[in-house]
């Protein structure tokens, strides 16, 4: 089985720029749309993720309209 690791990838630059941008956040729906399922590594990536930005490390950057 093929493993994309393009939701890992989207992950750790919303890390390291410490903000989760809608952009990111589209780009993560879209893959996660795309393949239909979700392997443990990215399950893993996105549990970090969320971690983060509950501890406030990683900042929800808003739409704008």
């Amino acid at each position: 089985m093929m493993h994309s690791f393009a939701i890992r990838h989207l992950v750790e630059k919303a890390l390291y720029t410490k903000q989760l941008t809608p952009d990111i956040e589209e780009q993560i729906n879209s893959e996660l749309s795309r393949l239909g399922y979700i392997s443990e590594v990215d399950y893993e990536a996105l549990e970090l993720l969320m971690s983060e930005m509950d501890e406030g490390r990683i900042k929800l950057v808003p739409t704008v309209r």
